[in-house]
């Protein structure tokens, strides 16, 4: 069969269907791939390095392997990697120039799973600098536009990832979340993404490279996971990703989840639109509400409740920053001048805090945890949003919330109080604001709760549209 523009926006897992039942062979759907991104990169720069040749190679392996019926569960099909994830042969640069040219001798065990379920890698996608921003720029491969606006970002740090999804350059991606990484990029392009909870799935690969590649303590804080524009493939994938490895000490065993086997007449939810933080912008806060009460159209029981995140979203970067960036100056040493200015104003030294300092503040995240754990005893799930605003433009440091300036690094709290509990978390299209832009509902679970995040974020993306094709 022709491989159809329609089959650019079609599910992961009904591609990979359509591969195991050999209605189009995986050469022939990689090639086409891969033409597509040649075809809609230039204009979005999400994609920065294609992995052809390779790609090519494996497709004629996997169509061999589909023809003898041993076909794995993600056999030839086409995938993506954001840029700081380590890919065996392929350039992996975290944005950095001084790994402009760096080529991993291994895969990380996330993307080692993935090609071991038969998926091929064909390209990685942008971010900035060593993931830390909420643009998508860096000064190896430049800046990454927003498909539904070119003047504004895709977001960040996945930004790259989300972007290629929503144009069909990808049916499914791996990103990672240190602050909002995948959740923010999902809101901002219109696409959905997970986070898992903390030692689900390993980290280990991501860069910058560490000893052994494994991740500084800190990074308590950070996952790798799965990026889709439908959410039965963020639960294919997660299903694959998930899982102890030698490499990745923190992870524990997992059971495979199943959300259509949840019974979401019985998963109380709690809702809301803002905190006595930064406000959320009055789009997003329609949205959230519309967004719950179609829930509660399908039974689902949704309360409009305030849950105690503040305090995590504060505990954050007292956390994140309690070695006062040593470690990312480390990790630069001579090569910070080579950084973007914004960057290199991130990466100031500032003062670190003692031993006995950060174990208060590791005590004061864990007292918060309990709180929060207590609070989701009654609401397993919160539902919320994701950033304070849609997506800004390139270049910004301040965004306007209804009239109002505020410092962007103050509009992220409704991502970092995720991060900072370890929790899964969920974002799936609710809708628009008035310029056309993408609004995503955050969707959050308890500790190892996947499975229900997943399941009410799919009976929420039936319940407001799901993914919507951007125009190019």
């Amino acid at each position: 069969m022709a491989f159809s523009d329609d089959l650019f926006f079609a599910p992961a897992h009904q591609l990979a269907a359509m591969l195991r039942a050999r209605e189009v062979s995986s050469v022939e759907m990689v090639s086409a791939f891969i033409e597509r991104i040649e075809s809609v990169n230039h204009g979005l720069n999400a994609v920065v390095t294609l992995v052809e040749e390779r790609g090519g190679r494996e497709a004629e392996e996997a169509d061999r392997r589909l023809a003898g019926k041993n076909a794995r569960p993600l056999e030839g099909l086409p995938i993506s990697i954001k840029d700081s994830v380590m890919t065996e042969g392929v350039r992996s640069t975290d944005g950095m120039k001084i790994f402009e040219h760096y080529v991993p001798d291994a895969d990380a065990p996330t993307v080692a799973r993935l090609r071991a379920a038969g998926a091929i890698v064909i390209a990685k996608t942008n971010l900035p600098e060593m993931a830390m921003d909420y643009d998508c720029d860096n000064p190896v491969f430049g800046a990454t536009n927003n498909p539904w606006n070119r003047d504004r970002v895709p977001g960040g740090s996945s930004g790259g990832e989300a972007a290629a999804l929503a144009v069909g350059m990808s049916p499914l991606g791996l990103g990672s979340d240190y602050g909002g990484s995948i959740r923010i990029p999902s809101h901002f392009c219109g696409t959905v993404g997970l986070k898992p909870t903390w030692g689900t799935i390993p980290g280990t690969g991501h860069m910058p490279p560490g000893p052994g590649g494994a991740p500084p303590p800190i990074a308590h804080m950070a996952t790798i996971g799965p990026m889709a524009r439908f959410v039965d493939d963020l639960t294919l994938s997660y299903n694959i990703l998930k899982g102890p490895h030698h490499a990745a000490v923190y992870t524990v065993p997992s059971a495979d989840v199943h959300p259509e086997s949840v019974d979401l007449k019985k998963v109380r939810c709690a809702i809301f639109t803002g905190t006595s933080l930064t406000p959320v912008a009055k789009d997003i806060r329609s949205a959230i509400e519309r967004a719950g009460k179609e829930l509660q159209n399908l039974g689902i029981p949704v309360d409009d409740v305030t849950p105690p995140v503040a305090e995590g979203a504060e505990l954050w970067p007292q956390y994140a920053m309690a070695d006062g960036n040593q470690l990312g100056l480390e990790a630069l040493k001579e090569h910070l001048h080579l950084a973007r200015e914004r960057f290199r104003n991130q990466m100031i030294a500032l003062p670190g805090k003692s031993a006995a300092e950060f174990f208060k503040i590791a005590m004061a995240r864990d007292a918060w945890r309990v709180k929060l754990a207590e609070f989701m005893e009654q609401y397993p799930i919160i539902l919320g949003p994701a950033f304070c605003v849609t997506a800004f433009k390139h270049g910004a440091f301040e965004v306007d919330i209804d009239g109002k300036n505020f410092s962007l690094y103050a509009a992220n709290w409704p991502a970092l109080w995720v991060n900072c509990a370890g929790l899964p978390g969920a974002v799936v299209p609710a809708g628009k604001d008035r310029d056309g832009l993408p609004i995503g509902i955050q969707i959050v679970g308890r500790a190892f709760g996947e499975e229900t995040v997943l399941a009410i974020a799919k009976a929420a993306e039936g319940a407001l549209g799901g993914f919507q094709r951007p125009p190019l």
